[in-house]
């Protein structure tokens, strides 16, 4: 998969998002750290028609699939707000399938690939990698 010059890349699981845009092309693609903000974890639902007890039976769970909504609702604003041009987004498999719940029309439509990984805490050279064998 390739990284178009100035694409946002989010790498996330339960629990932690780091932001990358990259400042190269897509032929020497450069990742370069950004502030990911604050992250809302108070949508602790379990998706569509669960309620948070069936869905998801601890509160570990619970936190994490707040904290992938959040994830969501944050991308979902810079996506409406057009600061979004290009996204492809990596994250631990559960993390990607609660994520993909909550993705709006205009995230979907900036979206250039989806990763289903866990590179959490890996250097911007490992997520390079991964992206290019994708």
């Amino acid at each position: 998969m390739q990284i178009a010059k100035g694409a946002t890349i989010a790498v996330a699981d339960g629990q932690k998002l780091s932001l990358f845009h990259n400042t190269g092309d897509e032929a020497n693609p450069k990742l370069t750290a950004v502030p990911t903000g604050d992250i809302s974890t108070s949508n602790k639902s379990g998706g569509t028609g669960h309620s948070s007890s069936a869905a998801n039976p601890d509160d570990s769970q619970q936190d994490e699939d707040g904290f992938a909504a959040g994830i969501a609702e944050h991308l979902n604003a810079q996506a409406v707000s057009g600061k979004l041009k290009s996204l492809i987004v990596i994250a631990a498999p559960r993390t990607l399938g609660e994520l993909r719940k909550h993705y709006h029309a205009k995230l979907k439509d900036v979206l250039a690939g989806e990763i289903s990984k866990d590179l959490t805490g890996q250097t911007s050279d490992d997520i390079e990698k991964a992206i290019a064998s994708a």
